[in-house]
């Protein structure tokens, strides 16, 4: 399949709805079939056609009560088909202001605008940490990414199989401040991003927790 934008009248068909609901993470044919109202056989007969054009993959397994479930994503060509003129938009907004302000200068408008967004959704009065992280979560969530938060190597890792940045990132990797200052307003505790880029970006931030 090339990678030309798909129009609206494949997004309302059932693989296009597959695909939509593919776009932020892997799921498996029962998690498909029960958020589209479909029968496990119908949607592992899509799944085929998808494969086959080249915008669906298996993506390994998880445990299931019998036997293992397969997980599927979309392939990076699939990421590329989604109607987005205000991702282009927005890259050539960034490509001007790179070319215009120095790092520092484009480094604090993103963190700014991060922290911005993290205010909308930090919630009022005392909270646990675990609430404020569920609350990043959900941030991160409504801005188009799906996250978990995993121990890991002694820190707290809020992570995602996709990045709700993904077009912008994959041009300008600075973008991923934005995402990172929002964390850490919400979360209230310093923020360190460790994105994964390849082969598409995929979110990653480590939480400073108190001793």
């Amino acid at each position: 399949m090339t990678r030309g934008r798909l129009n609206s009248r494949f997004f309302e068909s059932t693989r296009g709805r597959i695909v939509l609901a593919l776009r932020l993470d892997g799921k498996t044919v029962n998690e498909l079939a029960d958020g589209l109202e479909l029968t496990d056989n119908a949607v592992r007969a899509h799944l085929i056609t998808l494969e086959r054009d080249g915008l669906v993959r298996p993506a390994g397994t998880v445990r299931g009560f019998r036997k293992p479930h397969n997980i599927y994503e979309l392939t990076e060509d699939a990421r590329h088909v989604f109607p987005n003129s205000y991702d282009s938009l927005f890259n050539r907004l960034l490509e001007s202001l790179k070319l215009r302000l120095p790092t520092e200068a484009l480094m604090g408008i993103l963190s700014e605008i991060g922290r911005k967004i993290g205010i909308a959704h930090a919630g009022e009065g005392d909270q646990t940490q675990a609430k404020r992280v569920q609350n990043a979560i959900a941030a991160l969530k409504e801005l188009g990414g799906a996250a978990v938060a995993v121990e890991a190597n002694g820190e707290l890792i809020i992570k995602s199989s996709g990045c709700p940045f993904a077009d912008a990132v994959s041009e300008h990797p600075e973008v991923c401040k934005v995402a990172e200052s929002l964390v850490q307003e919400i979360v209230g505790a310093p923020v360190r991003e460790i994105c994964e880029r390849d082969p598409f970006p995929k979110c990653r931030f480590a939480i400073t927790t108190p001793a």
